[in-house]
């Protein structure tokens, strides 16, 4: 373009000077003085300047505009490298995103467009900020451009360019975002399942591990085992988890050896709201064992404190309140007038070892029953005498219909144990 301007004004001049030399007197000369490139042009006089200093103002007004173009040009040049640099970067990160080696950028805090935050909702954030970031700076650069010079000046196929690509680089923006969304639901989705899967996994073993605490016991036989009270205090004692309904007779049996004096303690108690010595059996000091109902007293004829075995029944009926002692098979006293008419009451609390001074609790170390005890078994009915000594001599095995011997049944604390249980005929060896 300067070349061609250079000419058209050589051109010019020349054919001026000729026609001065045509229309000039003889003898007459022009002299030419050099201005520099940013003078600007002299003020026009006020006659009607000559055709050389209108050429010389043409020729200084085109130089200017030149320069200010070149201007310009350059600093469009530099926005517009500016931009394909980062348009060429966004390409690139896109490229690695898709060859799957997104990158944290050295020495920046935040991730790339590439770079795959552990929570997708702040990568969505993230690529919206960027992207209205880009557009904002593209808007400047607008702006800037229409300040400097008519954004028509910017050529067609630079246009169309910058267009495409930013349309190019805001659909990859929108289809990141959409992968992103798919994939957090996605793992959404997958989280949900494995939860749901644990938990059914988990009900299944609870249920499982349930039906083998019923169905199961951790003896030979449900009923094999013993209760172990090795010391004296008040803190030792077992619990019948099942409570009596209201009865008008019953049947205790036991088995069970003693290894404190003098007095066995309290072998087991049965306590109601209102009454704690609902069904005592207590040995307590020099005294003979006794049997209280309704806080009312009998005293048995039984003699258990040897240190060995002994199976002990013992019957009671509220007719007359009669009652009945068997030790090892044998009927050693009878009796009546025992809290006649009363009937034991139901809902109360069943205790083995201890002697109780409210329901379920308030237990007297000097009352407890120390040794071991197996077979406990309540009926309610009084037993004949033949069933009884069937099950002290080991022939026949009678559990009992209110409270079994049963291992899932009984509750120890304090320091009671269950262990394996000898065999009955074992226990009658020791006798």
């Amino acid at each position: 373009m300067l070349p061609v301007v250079a000419g058209l004004l050589l051109a010019v001049a020349a054919g001026g000077r000729a026609a001065e030399r045509e229309s000039s007197p003889p003898g007459s000369r022009f002299v030419c003085t050099s201005l520099p490139l940013d003078a600007g042009c002299p003020p026009a006089p006020a006659a009607a300047a000559p055709p050389e200093e209108e050429l010389k103002a043409a020729v200084l007004q085109l130089r200017e505009t030149v320069l200010q173009q070149k201007e310009t040009i350059g600093s469009q040049r530099e926005a517009i490298r500016e931009l394909s640099g980062k348009l060429s970067r966004c390409e690139g990160a896109d490229g690695r995103a898709a060859a799957g080696t997104w990158k944290k950028e050295p020495g920046k805090g935040k991730d790339t467009m590439g770079d795959l935050p552990r929570d997708p909702a702040q990568v969505i954030d993230q690529l919206s900020r960027t992207t209205q970031t880009l557009k904002d700076r593209l808007e400047s650069l607008e702006h800037q451009l229409r300040a400097n010079v008519s954004y028509a000046a910017l050529p067609n196929d630079l246009r169309e360019m910058l267009q495409r690509r930013l349309g190019d680089l805001e659909r990859q923006l929108l289809s990141k975002v959409a992968e992103l969304e798919d994939e957090k639901s996605l793992l959404h989705n997958e989280t949900s399942a494995h939860r749901q899967k644990t938990e059914t996994a988990l009900n299944a073993l609870l249920e499982r591990v349930s039906e083998l605490e019923k169905g199961n016991s951790a003896f030979k036989s449900p009923d094999e085992f013993k209760v172990s009270l090795p010391l004296r205090t008040n803190y030792l004692y077992g619990k019948i988890k099942k409570t009596l309904p209201e009865l008008y007779a019953f049947t205790v049996c036991l088995w069970l050896r003693s290894s404190a004096s003098p007095g066995i303690g309290t072998p087991f108690s049965y306590a109601v709201p209102g009454q704690a010595n609902e069904i005592v059996l207590i040995e307590w000091g020099n005294n003979p064992i006794e049997l209280l109902i309704n806080d009312k007293v009998a005293q048995l004829p039984l003699f258990i404190s040897d240190g060995k075995w002994h199976h002990i029944c013992i019957t009671w009926t509220t007719r007359d309140g009669m009652w009945e002692a068997f030790q090892d098979g044998e009927r050693l006293g009878t009796g009546e007038n025992l809290a006649p008419w009363h009937p034991i009451k139901p809902g109360g609390v069943l205790i083995l070892g201890q002697e109780q001074d409210t329901v379920g609790g308030r237990f007297d170390a000097t009352q407890a029953f120390v040794g071991e005890m197996s077979q406990f078994n309540i009926w309610d009915r009084v037993l004949k005498a033949e069933d009884i000594t069937n099950i002290a001599n080991c022939s026949t095995n009678m559990p009992g219909n209110i409270i079994p011997w049963v291992d899932n049944n009984v509750d120890v604390f304090g320091g009671a144990t269950k262990w394996p249980v000898e065999t009955c005929e074992e226990r009658l060896l020791d006798l």
